[in-house]
């Protein structure tokens, strides 16, 4: 039985939703057609990076209860926090979408300890005569290892899949959590404590980092 229906083929058409580029539709093509080879597709698009996937707090229950406007000034106060950390530790890419922050890093050291200065600012900030009545905190997941540079975010596959879901479903707020792969990468970090985290409703291990007290 044939598909009885039109199937949008047009990457030009395609890429004007911007899910992906018109070179990466062509190459899904390519793909599908035997024309180009899964490894090929790899190492055309292929990246080591290390992933911040951060989401806030109350988001939802916030626009809810105390209105849409208030809480997306939420969000503004968290981003104007976020953002300037993110820089100094020398992100080179930030993408920011309703509540949640994407970034990328180099290596995963810079993106854990981002994250763990984002955390001491909003602290700071949510103290401060700034702070909204209700604000937010953020909760955070790191991945590193292979991504594909495609896409908004220029990180999608595996390690961005996982890094998205301790970061946006996971962590709770002023929560590192971080997969095994970037684990790997910090575990001889005398600085940074890591817990297993045991939860049997998750499809791969992680840890939960904190900043480990000095003596």
């Amino acid at each position: 039985m044939t598909y009885p229906h039109p199937l949008m083929e047009d990457v030009k058409t395609l890429a004007s939703f911007e899910g992906w580029g018109e070179d990466v539709y062509r190459d899904f093509f390519e793909l599908q057609r035997g024309t180009m080879t899964e490894a090929e597709f790899i190492e055309k698009y292929h990246q080591d990076r290390a992933i911040l996937s951060m989401d806030m707090t109350g988001f939802t229950s916030s626009a809810m209860h105390r209105g849409e406007l208030q809480s997306l000034l939420r969000v503004l106060d968290a981003q104007r926090v976020a953002i300037p950390v993110l820089q100094e530790f020398g992100a080179n890419l930030i993408r920011c979408f309703a509540d949640d922050i994407v970034a990328l890093f180099h290596e995963p050291n810079s993106a854990i300890d981002s994250a763990f200065e984002i955390h001491r600012r909003i602290q700071l900030f949510n103290a401060s005569p700034l702070a909204s009545e209700h604000p937010t905190l953020c909760c955070v997941g790191v991945g590193y290892g292979q991504i594909l540079a495609i896409g908004p975010n220029l990180a999608q596959g595996d390690e961005m899949n996982r890094a998205s879901k301790l970061g946006e479903d996971v962590a709770r707020g002023s929560e590192t959590l971080v997969t095994e792969r970037a684990y790997t990468a910090m575990a001889d970090r005398s600085d940074v404590h890591f817990e297993f985290q045991k939860k049997d409703d998750q499809l791969f291990p992680f840890y939960r980092a904190t900043p480990a007290e000095i003596d």
